[in-house]
Order: C-alpha cells, then structure tokens, then sequence
C-alpha cells in the first residue's frame, strides 16, 4: 500500500536526521524551522494514530526480535 511505504519512507529520513552535531549557533540559527516542522510531524502522526484508535484498533509498539 502506498500510504504505508510513504510512512516507512518518513520513518527512514527521520532517522538520518542527528542534530546531536549541530553546534549551538547552528541549532539556535534554525530552532525555529525545526520546532514548526516537529509540531507538524508531530500534529500529523497524532491525526493518523487518532483516526486508528477512532476505529477501535490499537497502535502496538513492535515486539524486539
């Protein structure tokens, strides 16, 4: 399903994302772009889980293998 590898491929970029390196000018230079686009990953990830749990299923951490 598409809306399924669309998500994986989210998951993927997010985590190539490190800003453990960023210097503090460097963070505090884009602290604002970063906040506005982790309020919305986090808005949209809320609504999908939301719509999910308004259909009776649970979201479920994966077991570790």
């Amino acid at each position: 399903m598409e809306s399924i590898a669309r998500l994986r491929a989210a998951v993927r970029a997010l985590g190539d994302v490190d800003v453990s390196g960023w210097d503090d000018p460097t963070l505090t230079e884009h602290l604002d772009e970063l906040s506005r686009a982790l309020c919305g990953l986090d808005a949209e990830l809320t609504r999908v889980a939301d719509a999910v749990r308004a259909r009776g299923f649970r979201i479920d951490e994966p077991r570790a293998a």
